[in-house]
């Protein structure tokens, strides 16, 4: 406790000579700024130039502000933007100047829903009901990647959820042009004529790291604070209509396992067809339909080394169910989730099982969200046939207040020859959010589950208050989950504990800093842990950061003490090594470098080492990425991990994970992407080359090749897959 308390004040003193710009007041309504729309009559030929007449038409708005690193002052470079509608669509035309011109653009590569960091970015953001709570925003770099998401209360992010739009832009001598097609169907709005809605833009203009904004907001918050955004006037969309989707596929696949023949014998081939429709009901009700639905195309998890008692979280990559994923999401993402879609089409090893048909239909409006989901998954082999639903509502109060609750229920069926019983589970939550003020706000949930034919129920809760500032970030949570506490729709990343932490960091950016340093940000983070039954110890952490330096260029230094207290009440077998069950002490020291991920040559370098219970381990990682031109990608991660006179045999294990990607791009919609990881422990690797062609907006080619192999399991355990899948989006 002593360390705690001696961390704790070497914090607040930090934060007593914290120099850093106010957070301010969002404008009232009569001082926001105001940005106008141009009505034309034909349609554009979208290509990046904005040469058409009708541009010329349009007003020119070019005032923008620094977010970052100078809050308040006007931004370096000139960003000039003009809006135009007609019946069909919303354009929005960008000039970005950099000083350099085209030797001035960073883009480390043409990814879809690319990082907001990586490179230069300007960006839409649109709250069409003015509630100043939920927002959309379209997103582009200088070669017409896209990054789209929906944003409620700006701090829920929908980053999968794929809008129908379309963008293109040109690198010129004087900086990078953007010009976007944003259809009225794919932006929600209500009805009625002369419509103002809330609106901002943004650019990031990554080769001097500066964050800027059409209308100013702190630089604490991000651009989806729409309290602080403008307004845009003079538009007049029309009605809404019948809003329908349909997304059909035709698939076929080459299977081959450890003991069949030819890849492209006939046995091994297989054809299958399938779909989904989506029909925007009105403006705030969607329904989404899927029958025999397919993720061939989905990325491939990432392997780790997991060193801790905790179970890994791995995250959904499935599109179906990414859409709306936060709508859904009644819990703490790192410990307790009652519904994770992963437990649908999914074995406890991540093999797919086939999904029949699903059903979800949403509703958001300025007072409440509801949802509803119901799938029906095919048995298979030992899996048997199963049925889930989720019901979701939240209720919205004041101005960025809600309270929400859901039920789950899955019900899986018997399989009499095999002696598996059927199943029935059910969980309910109560969670909420409340920003008490603007840098305050406060985060809940409670959950319930009853598990039929077992007698079993049990509790699980979360509770997070969060402080955060120009100055500095402060924050403390508690969590439980009992020992019979189950969701089989949902993850538990352990049970039987009750874990109490808190901690924070300052934000120093005082004038006597070297010109490459943007801040200092020392601080230190704190967790307990008990077992919840009986209070018993169980574990405990601090986490100190005196050094923790964010550069100019993005780039970051962080050094790390942490001293940990372990109490083991079973057998734990990290690195495959047995630790017999007793208290540890013992002090871990990190140090991480990462360089620009911006330039053309980027890397991370992170070496961990220290006593580890009653051993040593010394843990090497690196991430070694190039990216000569944009369309050519190439990332290489290496992890190693050594341990010294570790467990109960005082033995000595080394584990290697190596993973390779390489990206390769004609344009932004023709991509090539290939990944291959392997993991000495397990002795687990796999291949997964995908092509993709997106035809038209939504509408894709896929060719796919998956190659897995488990040599520490079975040598025989191996399988290749070749896929072909064709996908065509029609909107009416």
């Amino acid at each position: 406790m002593r360390i705690i308390s001696l961390a704790f004040v070497l914090l607040l003193t930090a934060m007593s000579i914290a120099q850093a710009q106010k957070i301010f007041e969002p404008p009232t309504k009569k001082d926001k700024l105001v940005i106008e729309a141009t009505e034309i009559t034909t349609n554009l030929s979208i290509d990046g130039k904005l040469d058409e007449p009708a541009w010329q038409q349009a007003k020119t708005y070019q005032k923008f502000t620094q977010v970052e690193p100078l809050q308040g002052t006007p931004s370096r470079f000139v960003t000039k933007i003009k809006i135009l509608y007609n019946k069909k669509y919303l354009y929005v035309g960008a000039f970005c100047q950099d000083s350099l011109g085209k030797k001035g653009i960073r883009v480390p590569n043409l990814q879809r829903d690319f990082s907001w960091s990586s490179g230069d970015l300007f960006g839409v953001v649109i709250d069409a009901f003015r509630d100043e709570r939920n927002s959309i925003s379209f997103q582009t770099n200088p070669y017409g990647a896209r990054r789209d998401m929906q944003v409620f209360d700006s701090n829920i992010f929908d980053n999968d959820w794929d809008g129908f739009w379309k963008v293109r832009t040109t690198r010129t001598d004087q900086g990078w042009i953007a010009e976007m097609r944003i259809p009225w169907a794919t932006i929600r709005y209500p009805k009625g004529d002369n419509q103002e809605w809330g609106i901002n833009f943004v650019r990031r203009a990554r080769r001097v790291n500066e964050i800027s904004s059409w209308a100013p907001y702190p630089r604490a918050f991000n651009p989806y604070r729409m309290s602080y955004a403008g307004i845009l006037k003079g538009i007049k969309p029309p009605p809404p209509s019948t809003n329908v989707r349909i997304q059909p596929y035709a698939f076929a696949s080459a299977n081959r396992t450890g003991d069949s023949t030819a890849l492209f014998d006939q046995d091994n081939l297989f054809t299958k067809m399938g779909g989904e429709v989506k029909w925007a009901i009105n403006p705030s009700t969607v329904l989404d339909f899927t029958v025999n639905t397919d993720f061939a195309q989905a990325d491939v998890d990432r392997q780790v080394v997991n060193l801790t008692r905790f179970s890994v979280f791995l995250p959904e990559r499935r599109q179906f169910f990414l859409e709306n994923a936060s709508l859904f999401a009644a819990g703490s993402n790192d410990h307790v989730q009652p519904f994770f879609s992963r437990t649908i089409g999914l074995d406890n090893n991540g093999n797919p099982i086939p999904i029949d048909a699903g059903l979800r239909l949403t509703h958001r409006s300025t007072k409440r969200s509801m949802g509803m989901l119901m799938v029906r998954q095919r048995g298979l082999g030992n899996s048997p046939a199963a049925n889930f639903g989720v019901l979701r509502y939240v209720q919205n109060f004041g101005k960025q207040n809600r309270l929400g609750g859901m039920i789950t229920g899955r019900y899986d069926e018997a399989i009499d020859d095999r002696g598996i019983e059927d199943r029935h589970n059910f969980t309910g939550t109560i969670d909420g959010f409340f920003r008490f003020s603007r840098p305050l706000s406060w985060q809940f949930y409670v959950t319930g589950s009853e598990t039929k034919n077992q007698n079993s129920h049990g509790w699980a809760g979360y509770s997070s208050l969060r402080y955060r500032s120009n100055q500095w970030y402060l924050y403390y949570d508690y969590q439980f989950i009992e020992k019979n506490y189950e969701s089989t729709m949902g993850f538990i990343r352990r049970r039987n504990y009750m874990a109490n932490s808190g901690g924070g960091y300052a934000i120093l950016r005082p004038s006597w800093k070297p010109k490459f340093i943007r801040s200092y940000e020392p601080g230190i983070f704190a967790t307990v842990i008990h077992r919840n039954e009986d209070r018993r110890f169980l574990e405990s952490s601090v986490t100190l950061f005196p050094i923790w330096i964010l550069f100019q260029d993005g780039g970051r230094l962080v050094g790390e003490i942490e001293p940990t207290r372990q109490n083991l009440l079973n057998t734990f077998s990290p690195l495959a090594v047995n630790i017999t069950p007793g208290e540890y002490d013992y002090i871990r020291y990190r140090l991480t470098y990462t360089s620009d991920v911006s330039k053309k040559i980027s890397f991370r370098l992170r070496y961990e080492t220290g006593n580890f219970f009653d051993g040593k381990l010394d843990n090497y990682q690196i991430r070694l990425t190039t990216a000569p031109i944009p369309h050519t990608y190439f990332s290489v991660n290496y992890q190693y991990n050594n341990a010294q006179e570790l467990g109960e045999n005082r033995e000595d294990k080394e584990a290697h994970l190596i993973a390779p990607e390489l990206r390769l791009a004609l344009n932004a919609r023709v991509q090539l992407n290939a990944f291959y990881q392997y993991n000495s422990l397990s002795e687990f690797a796999n291949w997964n080359v995908r092509f993709s062609w997106e035809f038209q907006p939504l509408s894709f080619i896929y060719l796919v090749f998956n190659d897995t192999r488990n040599q520490g399991i079975d040598p025989r355990l191996q399988a290749q897959q070749v896929i072909g899948k064709i996908t065509y989006l029609k909107q009416f």
